[in-house]
């Protein structure tokens, strides 16, 4: 009953997400704002507002070239994909942990066609597009799921660089969680060892930043757990928000 339950599932799963690894290039259908769905790492873009294009070059080396894209938060990017290679190749964007759900799926179900505004099925020597909006900060992926391909190293990292609001000053970014290493009121500054900082693509380190406002280490001791924000300001990484961590 159990494996019976779980095949069932799997087919409903795939049938929901209308897939389709075939040999056919599909056509884009014309863009419809009313049936954009919002996603962890975006949404559907309109090409007529698209600010920037970038180009990303596909091989049966089984790399995309580039395999990293960075773009900031609100922009709308049509992505060129060339197949220079002499087989199918295609480029399906997403988070970590649905990409790799999507791939465990597609060895149980080869063979099988998709149709999704992140994802563009190639044919050799053709080019597809994705328009998509990042409205959305963070890190995520692209992969292509033809048979062999993901498993061979073919994947990418797209970084989404958080945005600072002009007005307000505070940031749109998920915070980061850090620990104060030293604090310095006499020069304005404080020591922290953090996890990745995305907007300012900075990984896992311990440095000295700026604060936004002196009294923010009033607040601050060493050995303090934090969560904070911080951009660079006139050349100087800086501290824009934190707070303690409970």
């Amino acid at each position: 009953m159990k494996k019976s339950l779980l095949v069932g599932l799997l087919f409903s799963f795939a049938a929901s997400l209308a897939f389709a690894h075939g040999d056919e290039q599909h056509a884009k259908k014309k863009f419809d704002p009313a049936k954009a769905e919002q996603k962890e790492f975006g949404i559907a873009g309109d090409p007529k507002k698209a600010t920037q294009t970038i180009k990303v070059a596909m091989g049966d080396n089984m790399r995309f070239t580039p395999n990293e894209i960075k773009v900031k938060q609100g922009d709308t990017v049509k992505l060129m994909l060339t197949n220079n290679g002499k087989i199918m190749h295609e480029m399906v964007m997403g988070t970590a942990k649905e990409l790799k759900e999507h791939a465990e799926l597609m060895k149980k179900f080869p063979g099988m066609e998709h149709e999704e505004p992140h994802m563009a099925h190639v044919k050799p020597g053709a080019t597809g597009t994705i328009v998509w909006t990042f409205n959305q900060p963070g890190e995520f992926d692209f992969i292509c799921l033809m048979a062999g391909h993901f498993e061979a190293g073919m994947v990418g990292k797209i970084k989404v660089a958080g945005k600072i609001s002009a007005a307000a000053g505070e940031p749109a970014v998920a915070m980061t969680e850090g620990e104060v290493k030293k604090v310095d009121k006499e020069t304005g500054k404080v020591t922290i060892k953090h996890g990745p900082i995305v907007n300012l693509d900075m990984p896992n380190m311990t440095m000295v930043f700026h604060v936004k406002e002196p009294a923010m280490l009033d607040q601050l001791k060493a050995g303090d757990k934090i969560k904070f924000a911080a951009d660079k300001v006139n050349g100087a990484y800086t501290v824009m928000k934190l707070e303690t961590a409970k």
